[in-house]
């Protein structure tokens, strides 16, 4: 299937299912992705390096950022959002928590009512400048897909040391200030079955989820191409049930699909 890369800094705003008017930020290259994550079901397609060469600078994107929303107050346009996401892994950028401070004060000088986002894969909080910058944002928005090792590897394909119970307890260095984003999905890869929806997968998740306490979780599914060929969508009833089952442990969802 068809993927694609975002080819510039700031991009948008698009319309987005679970945030609204939403401007995106791309701190990684426009030619390739770069992410410490190599999913499956990935819009930007396979990674094909986790090394953060050819990046913009901070000031690069700053500047961009600046110019984009001096354009839209001057035409009237609505945002919702600011969201980092782009071509990989944002928190991968080594002046992520600069661009962070940067962004804040662009936001409140032309909209100031506008949220900052991050789409993170966790990957990168165990560093203490990822976790400050995160906790600064509207919408720190962290991705928890499986309570499985053995399913991480074959829907995330870790390019890292990476394990599940490690990942839970840095979640819960934020003390819930962090919003939980779990894709569903089941199918094949290189002839292996991955399915996170099983009564296993979703018992598993629904503890983790419990014990790290987010102010919120979003369950979405596949709704653009994916670089692995046999994926499947998850129907929004199953998701709806799926988010039921978060709802009864006190936490709002928001179903996407």
């Amino acid at each position: 299937m068809a993927t694609f890369l975002f080819d510039s800094i700031v991009f948008g705003p698009v319309r987005s299912r679970r945030l609204g008017v939403s401007l995106g930020v791309n701190l990684l290259p426009t030619d390739s992705k770069v992410c410490s994550f190599d999913c499956i079901y990935c819009e930007c397609g396979w990674t094909q390096s986790m090394a953060s060469g050819n990046l913009p600078t901070r000031d690069n994107v700053r500047r961009a950022l600046d110019k984009k929303l001096a354009e839209m107050q001057f035409k009237g346009d609505d945002l919702d959002v600011i969201t980092f996401a782009g071509n990989g892994e944002p928190t991968l950028h080594p002046e992520f928590a600069g661009i962070i401070d940067d962004t804040i004060s662009i936001r409140n000088s032309y909209f100031p009512n506008a949220r900052i986002a991050v789409l993170s894969n966790s990957t990168m909080i165990h560093r203490s400048d990822v976790i400050s910058a995160l906790n600064k944002v509207d919408q720190n928005i962290l991705k928890l897909d499986s309570a499985f090792d053995h399913t991480i590897q074959l829907l995330n394909k870790p390019m890292m040391k990476f394990d599940v119970k490690s990942l839970v307890e840095q979640l819960t260095q934020f003390k819930g200030n962090l919003i939980i984003q779990t894709l569903f999905v089941k199918g094949t890869i290189n002839n292996q079955v991955v399915d996170n929806t099983t009564p296993d997968e979703i018992g598993a998740w629904l503890k983790l989820i419990d014990e790290i306490k987010p102010r919120e979780v979003m369950v979405y599914t596949i709704a653009r191409d994916t670089p692995a060929q046999d994926l499947k969508k998850i129907p929004i009833v199953e998701l709806s049930s799926i988010a039921m089952r978060v709802e009864q442990l006190g936490i709002p969802v928001q179903v996407s699909s």
